[in-house]
């Protein structure tokens, strides 16, 4: 068994959901490379006896190393070092030099607070020093905030990092070279980890197929396999060691049998990122109506693509879909705005108005009101339109309130782009 290791997110604004936790997924992709076995994340609020007793669960539990994050300050509630040092059975001291350091960091900061009421230095380090308070034999970490880490040796081992990422992040390469946590993760495992997206399938039908993939593969027990529906797409990630490759491979050959319209991904990709390699040398445009120039964000969201967007319209109103894309008004009577000839006539209006080579056009009702027995909430017609006249047009129905069907809308049609586009 590969060494194990537990997650402890402390902050009430994390626990109550104010903020959310980034940095228990973080460590998790961390702990993965280093083939460690994550065990558990919990989230607990900034109270001594509740961030206790995730460490006493987690040392139950048998795992290795304890990583906490958050609750490192210099105010009130900031409670972690303290209570990690008595779970230890450590006493809490003041390391001097680390108290200079952190009023080096904190005076030139300090500059910037100028007039009446401006807080004084000497009171501003004070309140600091109470960072410089660690458990005793721990190796301290220096700071990237103002906040230093610990890494206090044990069985478990316990590493305390901060709660703003942008201090956690820096400091984990530093703490996981630490020889208390090497000693701690000795007995890691590499793991190979692999993913393959499909869309258009449901999780029913996964669930059959890995049901018979556990009857037939031989070693099947030895991947760990999670599926996760996430906007309209199947994601299934397998974890295995590298003596386990055979089996991972009978599992993909049996999803390519079984499945190969469904999947669009063997190697992780987003169907995001495939969209932005076949829109590479082309120009795209966007007519949206129900999903309010949400595909234009997610079209420009992979790094340098907005290069290809040439523009969108986002057009809720009969008029406007007359005004700005030239859809013409007794189409609109005679079909609906939500219908597949004003979706392609969108689309043509939008290739026309930014001189682009493709073009996306969404109109839908995406509710609570609006709907009628003929189209109801959830109806979305969609069409993709090519320069040279070809288009692929589609009306689907989609389960959920607004906020799903607008972001299940924009998944629909990154998908007909990319069948699309493919067959370019």
């Amino acid at each position: 068994m590969s060494a194990r290791a537990g997650i402890v997110v402390t902050g009430t604004e994390v626990l109550t959901g104010r903020i959310t936790d980034r940095n228990g997924p973080w460590l998790a992709d961390r702990l993965l490379e280093l083939g460690v076995e994550l065990a558990h994340i919990t989230i607990c609020g900034d109270r001594p006896r509740d961030i206790e007793g995730q460490l006493r669960f987690l040392a139950a539990e048998g795992v290795d190393l304890i990583i906490t994050s958050g609750g490192l300050g210099p105010t009130a509630d900031d409670l972690t070092v303290d209570t990690v040092a008595r779970f230890c059975g450590r006493d809490v001291v003041l390391d001097a030099e680390l108290e200079a350091r952190i009023a080096a960091i904190i005076k030139p900061m300090m500059a910037r607070f100028t007039g009446p009421g401006a807080p004084d230095f000497a009171t501003v380090r004070a309140a600091n020093r109470k960072q410089a308070m660690v458990p005793a034999g721990a190796t301290i970490l220096d700071p990237v905030g103002t906040a230093p880490g610990v890494v206090v040796p044990g069985t478990p081992t316990v590493m305390v990092l901060p709660g703003p990422p942008r201090e956690l992040q820096p400091m984990w390469h530093k703490a996981i070279a630490t020889a208390a946590v090497q000693d701690a993760i000795a007995g890691r495992t590499h793991y190979e980890q692999q993913t393959v997206r499909m869309f258009g399938l449901p999780e029913s039908g996964l669930a059959d197929t890995l049901r018979h993939a556990q009857e037939v593969v031989d070693g099947f027990h030895r991947l760990e396999i999670t599926t996760c529906l996430r906007r309209g797409e199947l994601e299934i990630v397998t974890r295995y060691e590298p003596e386990a490759a055979g089996a991972y491979a009978e599992v993909l050959a049996l999803l390519r049998e079984r499945h190969a319209r469904a999947i669009f991904s063997e190697d992780g990709s987003r169907v995001d990122d495939l969209v932005a390699r076949l829109l590479a040398g082309r120009q795209i445009a966007t007519a949206e109506s129900c999903t309010a120039g949400m595909l234009a964000a997610r079209l420009t969201d992979p790094p340098g693509a907005s290069a290809y967007l040439a523009g969108g319209v986002v057009s809720y109103s009969n008029d406007a879909k007359v005004d700005l894309l030239g859809v013409d008004a007794a189409l609109i009577a005679e079909h609906g705005a939500v219908s597949e000839p004003v979706a392609e006539a969108m689309a043509a209006g939008a290739l026309h108005r930014f001189a682009a080579d493709t073009a996306v056009a969404i109109t839908g009702i995406a509710g609570p009101d609006g709907g009628t027995p003929d189209k109801p909430v959830g109806t979305v017609c969609f069409c993709v339109a090519l320069g040279d006249g070809r288009m692929l047009t589609r009306t689907t129905r989609l389960p959920g309130d607004r906020a799903d069907v607008r972001e299940r809308s924009t998944t629909v049609a990154m998908h007909l782009l990319l069948r699309a586009l493919s067959t370019d």
